[in-house]
This record gives structure tokens, C-alpha cells and sequence, in this order.
């Protein structure tokens, strides 16, 4: 198991490596000048040529590359000139929201998806089972800026028992720390929690007719027993690769939400340092994030060994 984490590892150097070729190169290509941004439109072309060459930006495009990937080594991410920070400090000031609404709508999704879905599975063709199914496929076709907005309408302006917007941080209190993601929280993990729904529904049936459920059921164990014991742990599997999936899509595409609810995270981070053409903060955002999203691939990888102890011995052949 120690070498097939060594080799996930290892393939990750290519990934990162065209990443960051893909990333940079998209920031050069963008209309805009950064300097021309900072300066103003009243700036003279000598005074935007002049902070273009103080930002590197007057270097060849290939040596700008290898200069950023150089300093990268050396744990140098870059500067923001805009926020007038290193990279690193403005994404880690930014990490936490982001993390925490991820967390939060994962739980949120997974308790939910897990209860509906093995309640649809035991009633399988049933009209709640038919019910669950259409509000699981409700959940993943609405957009989550109309579901946000008509949330924010309904618990914020009419009955006002949630804020509109904002964060709090959660040294301010739990009570308000929450408020203010409940609405966010439920408008990020509906989808998750409709999807994992129904792909818990799914697995779940395609187990039960298996043998060893028969068998199960011969011997008198109960009903509740051989779902939760026997059936849902074979089925995990593809339930952990939507999870596992899921948490990484929350944690690197929460930007239309955290816009929404006027939270200060990673993602609206990125969308406010695009619209600057701040090229260091995208290119060393857009690459830690890919980071992440790799490595939550491979934990939940590592988690099947885990679950399965067949996944396991295979990684012994």
C-alpha cells in the first residue's frame, strides 16, 4: 500500500506540471494589462511600462514561466501587488471560509443523501420511493444562484431568521458562526446530497439481490441489520467516489456561491483577482487548489483499501 501511495504521489508531478503551463499561460492571454489596472486610466504609457518591468512582466513569456515555477521550489508563490501581500498569505486569509462552507455542505449532503437514499432503496418502486427520486432530480437541476436566491428571499428578507450575506468567523461564537452558513450550507449541498442520493439508491439495489443478502436474511438476521451491516458497506465504494468527488468539487467550485452570500473565500478570491488581472494570486490560487483536489482523490483512494479488504490485497499483488 506504501508503493501504490508513493506512485499516486509521483503521478502527480505531471498533473501539477501541465497545470501550471495551462494556468500561466491563460493569464498572459487575457486582455488587460496588470500595471495599466493598478495605475489607473490617467497613467502614461512610460509610468505602465515602467511598473510592468518592476512586476516581471516585461521578460519573455517562456522565462516568466520558469522564473515563477523556479521561485514555486522555494516556496515563493509570488506577490499580489493589488492586495499588496504574498500569495500565500492571501490565500491562507481566505482559506478558512471556504473550507468551512465545504465541510459544512458535505455533511449536510452525505446525512441526507445516506438517509433518503437507503429509504428509497427499501421501498424500491414505491411513491416515496418515486418522491425521494424526483426531488434527488429537482435537486441536481436547479442552479445553485437560483436555489441560493430563493432561500435567501424566503428564511432572510420575508422571514428573517437568517442573515442575507456575510461571514463570521468561528472564534466569534458557534451560534453566529453557523447562522450566517446555514443558508450558504444548504444552497452548496442540495446538489451534493441529490446526487449521493441517488447514487446510494443505485448501488444499494444493485447489492441486495447478491447472495450473501439471501443468506443473511435466511439466517433471521433483521432487516435493518443487513442494510446497514452487510449492504451498505459492499455498496460504499461508489458512494465514497461520489463523496470523495463531491468534497473536492465543493471545496474548488464554491465561487458562485460565496459571491452570492458575500463570503470571503478562495472563490471569490479568484473571481475578484481575474477581473484584476492579477496574474500571481490566479496562477498560485488555481495550482494549490488543483493540489488539493488531487489529494482528496487519493485519500478517498486510500479509503477503499480501508472499506474493502479485497481493494486492499490487490494493492499486495
Amino acid at each position: 500500500m506504501g508503493a501504490y501511495t508513493l506512485k499516486r504521489l509521483f503521478a502527480l508531478i505531471p498533473v501539477l506540471f501541465i497545470v501550471s503551463i495551462v494556468v500561466f499561460l491563460i493569464t498572459r492571454l487575457t486582455p488587460g494589462s496588470p500595471a495599466a489596472i493598478i495605475l489607473g486610466q490617467g497613467a502614461s504609457p512610460e509610468q505602465i511600462a515602467a511598473l510592468s518591468k518592476q512586476m516581471g512582466l516585461d521578460e519573455p513569456v517562456v522565462n516568466q514561466y520558469f522564473i515563477w515555477l523556479s521561485n514555486i521550489f522555494h516556496g515563493d508563490f509570488g506577490y499580489s501587488y493589488f492586495l499588496n501581500k504574498p500569495v500565500l498569505g492571501a490565500i491562507w486569509d481566505n482559506v478558512g471560509p471556504t473550507v468551512s462552507l465545504a465541510i459544512l455542505a458535505q455533511i449536510f449532503g452525505v446525512a441526507f443523501a445516506l438517509l433518503f437514499g437507503i429509504y428509497a432503496a427499501k421501498h424500491k418502486g414505491t411513491i416515496r420511493d418515486e418522491s425521494i427520486m424526483g426531488a434527488s432530480l429537482l435537486g441536481i437541476s436547479i442552479p445553485s444562484f437560483l436555489l441560493g436566491s430563493f432561500l435567501i428571499l424566503l428564511f432572510a428578507v420575508q422571514l428573517r431568521i437568517f442573515p442575507v450575506s456575510g461571514y463570521v468567523p468561528l472564534n466569534a461564537g458557534l451560534f453566529e458562526y453557523l447562522k450566517y452558513l446555514v443558508l450558504p450550507t444548504i444552497t452548496l449541498g442540495a446538489i451534493q446530497a441529490a446526487l449521493i442520493t441517488r447514487m446510494t439508491r443505485s448501488s444499494l439495489l444493485d447489492t441486495i439481490s447478491e447472495n450473501f443478502v439471501k443468506t443473511a436474511k435466511a439466517k433471521g438476521l433483521n432487516e435493518r441489520t443487513i442494510m446497514l451491516k452487510h449492504t451498505l458497506r459492499v455498496s460504499f465504494l461508489p458512494i465514497l467516489t461520489v463523496i470523495g468527488e463531491s468534497f473536492a468539487g465543493l471545496v474548488t467550485g464554491a465561487a458562485v456561491t460565496e459571491s452570492l452570500f458575500n463570503i470571503p473565500g478562495l472563490g471569490q478570491l479568484i473571481v475578484s483577482s481575474i477581473e484584476r488581472r492579477d496574474y500571481a494570486l490566479i496562477q498560485g490560487a488555481v495550482l494549490l487548489i488543483t493540489v488539493a483536489y488531487v489529494v482528496i482523490n487519493l485519500v478517498v483512494d486510500l479509503l477503499y483499501a480501508v472499506i474493502d479488504p479485497r481493494v486492499r490485497n490487490s494493492y499486495h499483488d
